[in-house]
């Protein structure tokens, strides 16, 4: 009776400790940050291009990019959620340079809700500027492949 006890409190701990360490393992997230002229008048105020990377360790997702070729600085960046190719409600600030081509930042903790849209590609980044308030570079988060 001991033994079985002792083994299945084993059991209990090894269990406990790869939880603990699959909730700590990260996975990455890439963007594409692109144009996403809304009328033909937004492709005279909108330009640019950039990129981003998210690192996700538990519900704590990372964000660090840049960006370049804006028609005027930018304003404000943010994380937004909605399906592919759709707008969506802003769910946090970036941190993001006051400039025609700079960095956006930012640390977010997730909800469980939007850690799944997330894994469901359902998180993007927008940057707004002077010159296109309502956006000007978009893009949706993608799982990065893993190369071997």
């Amino acid at each position: 009776m001991r033994h079985a006890r002792a083994a299945l409190l084993g059991s209990a701990v090894a269990v406990a400790l790869w939880g603990a360490s699959a909730a700590a393992q990260s996975r990455t997230f890439i963007a594409r940050l692109a144009v996403v002229p809304l009328t033909v008048a937004m492709q005279e105020t909108v330009a640019g291009q950039g990129s981003a990377t998210a690192m996700l360790t538990g519900n704590r997702l990372t964000i660090e990019g840049t960006f370049e070729g804006l028609r005027s600085p930018a304003t404000s960046a943010r994380l937004h959620l909605a399906p592919r190719a759709m707008r969506g409600t802003a769910i946090a600030d970036l941190t993001v340079s006051n400039a025609t081509r700079g960095t956006l930042k930012g640390v977010v903790d997730l909800t469980n809700q939007q850690r799944g849209a997330l894994e469901k590609l359902s998180l993007y980044i927008q940057i707004n500027s002077e010159k296109a308030p309502e956006g000007n570079l978009w893009g949706w988060l993608f799982p990065q492949e893993v190369k071997r």
